[in-house]
């Protein structure tokens, strides 16, 4: 029997920076959308608001994977989820204390693999964050066995990058099996926050760099693939819209992706 469930991905923005102003707007999304389960990156250590979503939103259980060395007690990513957990581990990524999540769950008389990642953040198409998902590549065909397996997150690589084509030898991205290409765009929102002016101007100089143009960068990291038996229905992009009374405020400098997937489709 085939089973349905929805998954949202999102970037918090690890930022103090109008977190309390940005958060209403994120619950107000989530809220709406109301997924099965809610794949966060960069939530914010130690009073982790990805606990406080769940909070808020209610019904979900938190799975908080933490960055390694130093960073552990600053940032981690996590996985809010109403469905029954089988099992979940946190995966080290080797390379700038990043980490990515691992869980198995249980939809209806289903079983799928989870990935939720943050992979390594570099303006070139480096070959330490080809290696990181190489390593989650490998990692998954071992644990996962013959699941369908769905990989989601900040992957902080465009769609022409070594990353993301690696990923596509092996899964199909959600987004470009309905729509036939990537979003336009998932970062940076318009989002102005605290030293606005010194982001903008250090963005402008690694743009410079890359692009040898100083019109302000847009692109797409984030992504949700699946492998395996699972049928894309809908695969959209969320919580991209700026508050109704401050066109500067937006959930966060990422746009999030939703996606409803059926489960045990041959």
């Amino acid at each position: 029997m085939n089973a349905i469930f929805t998954l949202v991905t999102l970037n918090l923005l690890n930022k103090p920076s109008r977190w309390h102003e940005r958060r209403q707007l994120i619950v107000d999304g989530l809220r709406a959308l109301n997924p099965d389960v809610i794949a966060l990156q960069e939530v914010s250590l130690p009073h982790n608001n990805a606990q406080w979503l769940a909070d808020v939103l209610g019904g979900y259980r938190v799975y908080t994977s933490p960055k390694t060395g130093v960073l552990a007690e600053h940032e981690a990513v996590a996985t809010l989820s109403r469905l029954p957990v089988k099992a979940w581990r946190t995966l080290d990524l080797m390379h700038q204390r990043r980490v990515a999540q691992f869980v198995r769950l249980q939809v209806a008389d289903q079983e799928v693999a989870l990935v939720n990642g943050h992979f390594m953040f570099h303006v070139y198409d480096h070959v330490k964050r080809s290696l990181q998902v190489q390593r989650v590549i490998n990692y998954v065909r071992l644990q996962a066995g013959a699941l369908p397996i769905i990989a989601c997150g900040d992957f902080n690589a465009t769609p022409e990058m070594r990353t993301i084509q690696i990923m596509k030898q092996v899964f199909a991205s959600a987004h470009e099996l309905k729509h036939g290409r990537e979003p336009e765009y998932t970062c940076p929102t318009p989002l102005v926050y605290s030293l606005d002016k010194l982001r903008k101007s250090a963005s402008r100089v690694g743009n410079f760099f890359l692009t040898q143009t100083t019109e302000p960068w847009r692109d797409v990291l984030d992504y949700i693939f699946v492998a395996g038996r699972i049928r894309v229905h809908e695969c959209e992009v969320v919580l991209d819209q700026p508050a109704p009374n401050d066109a500067t405020l937006y959930p966060s400098d990422h746009v999030g992706l939703f996606a409803q997937l059926e489960i045990g489709v041959a």
